[in-house]
């Protein structure tokens, strides 16, 4: 409540109530998947997306952006047979809302060109995956894209990246170009991707990611900077 009034929403203790009871039936109601998370990081997501719309559309209807604000963070990890529940439960705690169309076009665009260079057919479920990945990228640091092989999970990233980096090339949508650093944290050793000490000398080696991470941190343009574990799950 305190940081949704921070964020200048006049009715926050109501839209914090819908956020609390979005989360109690969520975890009560929809299957259980070790991806989903109903704890204050997700709270905390929502709530930064608030924000965000808050201050893009000041003049909303401030049930509208909280509306928009849980659909655009927890509907991308939802399985395909709880999304109807979800659906019903926003229903019923936001009756009569309608969610306005967000203007993609421009990024609609630069998928397309996007993906005729990289000859893949420009499926609308494909690019609907892309654009969950880049809402999702707007109010989280980090995430997962979690799918069976040849899913299009390498394909969206990529993708998406070279269209940001057209619509910055023409101006567009305020967006920047993307760096991308991508490792497959199965074909090396712990050791050699988060570092370890030397058994005889006790010197600390970094690993490939603090090496890519450190690279990314030191780089002060104003890119954005991605660094892709692209392989399995498990390998941690």
């Amino acid at each position: 409540e305190i940081i949704l009034y921070s964020f200048g929403y006049l009715e926050a203790r109501d839209m914090a109530r819908k956020l609390v009871q979005t989360y109690r039936l969520c975890s009560e109601q929809l299957s259980s998947q070790d991806h989903y998370d109903y704890g204050m990081r997700a709270v905390i997501a929502v709530l930064r997306a608030a924000g965000n719309l808050k201050r893009k559309f000041v003049d909303e209807a401030e049930d509208v952006l909280m509306l928009r604000a849980l659909t655009d963070v927890n509907l991308p990890k939802f399985l395909d047979q709880d999304v109807p529940l979800f659906r019903g439960i926003l229903s019923d705690l936001f009756p009569g809302v309608k969610l306005p169309e967000i203007d993609y076009d421009n990024l609609n665009d630069a998928l397309r060109n996007a993906s005729a260079k990289a000859k893949l057919q420009p499926l609308d479920t494909f690019f609907e995956k892309i654009i969950q990945l880049y809402e999702m990228i707007i109010v989280r640091h980090g995430l997962m894209l979690v799918g069976e092989s040849y899913g299009m999970k390498s394909s969206c990233i990529s993708v998406l990246a070279d269209a940001l980096g057209e619509l910055n090339d023409k101006g567009l949508n305020g967006e920047q170009k993307v760096k991308y650093y991508c490792l497959n944290p199965k074909s090396i050793t712990m050791g050699q991707l988060y570092g370890a000490e030397d058994p005889v000398s006790k010197e600390w080696a970094d690993g490939i990611l603090a090496v890519t991470f450190r690279n990314a941190a030191r780089d002060t343009s104003p890119d954005r900077k991605w660094v892709v574990f692209d392989g399995p799950v498990d390998a941690i």
